[in-house]
């Protein structure tokens, strides 16, 4: 056998063993695939790759597979990525900017290079690579449109709206910018305009302009039209992002579907892991080193604190092993007391023969931290692990999850089902589809590690 075809075995080997999210086993044969066919670009950039997500240096890795592979866009993402993590930024943000002055429209790396200039403290110019961009390329709408969504990912609809007027004096009003227009008056707050422009778009809704059709009616107080819409999505692959919507008109209609779909009391967990009190310390210590960043990453529900990148749970270290392991033994024994199955429902139709984890990270938040309302449409369970907490948070819900109230931004006023205090060492799990969000705290550091997880089989 040649070393070329040997080196796909193992390769093949290492996807297996990320099927079963066996990290360890996945690197070791992807290691073995690397020393049979040292210049393979596909085995460097996957050995780099394997390196990162563990949590190893692999900024030199990664580099040699550019080498191998310089049109392979993802390994240098990957790049600056891993000099990030290592603490090189000026270097990361070098590679990415020599990689955009010959490709100014690479929107993946104009995207990482905003990202990691914002993460990095940098509020204001972050987003220099986009207006740089479409200087050089003045008719390219992705251009516009991904600085656009830079901007109004922080809520900042002044500049948000000056990108779109400098785009249309370029484009003319596409109808991707008169979208962009329609979600800007939404979620700007002028309503009326919002109807205007929505009324005006004719013919085939997108992802994105349905979702904005949905959170409009929701805050024009019209929760049949908002039920109307998410309804028939429902068993669509947007599925995961209308079921909050449908739950809060259904509740706002006072539909009991809505306690069908929520639980009556709310489908959730308090659980402990068994996690002792030295374990914690050493979590924290670990988890602290681990948050880099100075501001959050602008797509996050993060405020006045961080949020790792990576899944935490399936790095190298062996107490974070051992950690997993804990969790998914609580998780399980969750999922054990479930109700019976409904194949109706988004959460118990779902097998239960095995989980797996879909993503993890940490966030630590500071004085005034809180998470933003938010859901997980990808998941199927999602969990915190409290970690460290403020020895005193101030007066009551302060630093509480909250489950099931809507966001404040749609201007709807329905209680939470739920609010849950946090405990050190305690584990929440509740469903990734239902709205979660947590209350601001007075002073000190709240350190958690938070995950989803997904049924593996029946």
């Amino acid at each position: 056998m040649s070393e070329l075809l040997e080196a796909e075995v193992w390769r093949e080997r290492a996807r297996a063993a990320r099927a079963v999210q066996d990290m360890a086993g996945a690197d070791r044969a992807i290691a073995e695939a690397a020393r049979l066919a040292p210049t393979d670009p596909l085995t460097a950039f996957l050995r780099a790759q394997s390196a990162y997500e563990l949590g190893h240096p692999a900024a030199t890795l990664f580099a040699e597979a550019v080498r191998l592979w310089p049109e392979n866009p993802d390994a240098l993402r990957n790049h600056a990525l891993a000099l990030a993590s290592e603490g090189q930024l000026a270097e990361a943000e070098a590679v990415l900017v020599r990689a955009l002055a010959a490709r100014p429209d690479w929107l993946d790396g104009q995207r990482v290079l905003a990202s990691l200039r914002f993460s990095h403290g940098d509020a204001e110019t972050y987003d220099a690579g986009f207006a740089e961009a479409v200087r050089s390329q003045p008719r390219h709408q992705g251009l516009w449109l991904g600085w656009f969504t830079l901007r109004a990912q922080q809520r900042d609809w002044p500049a948000a709206r000056r990108i779109l007027d400098a785009a249309a004096a370029q484009l003319g009003e596409t109808r991707p910018l008169a979208v962009a227009r329609a979600f800007l008056a939404s979620e700007s707050g002028n309503l009326a305009e919002a109807q205007t422009r929505l009324a005006a778009l004719t013919g085939a809704d997108d992802e994105f302009l349905v979702l904005c059709r949905i959170r409009t009616a929701l805050r024009a107080g019209n929760a049949a039209a908002a039920r109307d819409l998410a309804l028939p999505l429902t068993a669509t692959r947007l599925a995961g992002q209308v079921w909050p919507y449908l739950s809060t008109a259904w509740r706002m209609l006072g539909d009991p579907r809505a306690a069908w779909l929520d639980g009556d009391p709310v489908l959730h967990g308090i659980l402990d892991p068994g996690l002792s009190t030295t374990e914690l310390a050493e979590l924290a210590a670990l988890l602290r080193r681990l948050h880099t960043a100075s501001l959050p990453y602008a797509e996050q529900s993060v405020r006045h604190g961080t949020q790792t990148d990576r899944s935490i749970l399936l790095r190298h270290e062996p107490l974070l092993g051992t950690v997993r392991a804990r969790l998914m033994e609580a998780l399980r024994d969750f999922v054990s007391t479930l109700p019976p199955p409904d194949p109706r429902h988004p959460l118990l139709g779902k097998p239960r023969g095995g989980l797996q984890i879909s993503g993890s990270w940490s966030v630590r938040l500071g004085a005034g931290g809180f998470n933003v309302t938010h859901s997980h449409p990808v998941g199927w369970l999602s969990a915190v692990l409290y970690v460290a907490l403020p020895d005193d948070p101030g007066p009551a819900p302060a630093g509480a999850l909250q489950l099931g109230a809507p966001p404040s931004e749609l201007g709807i006023a329905l209680p939470p089902y739920a609010v849950i205090p946090p405990r050190v060492g305690q584990l929440v799990v509740f469903p990734s589809i239902l709205w979660h969000g947590t209350h601001p705290f007075a002073a000190g550091e709240r350190l958690n590690i938070a995950f989803d997880v997904v049924p593996t089989s029946a």
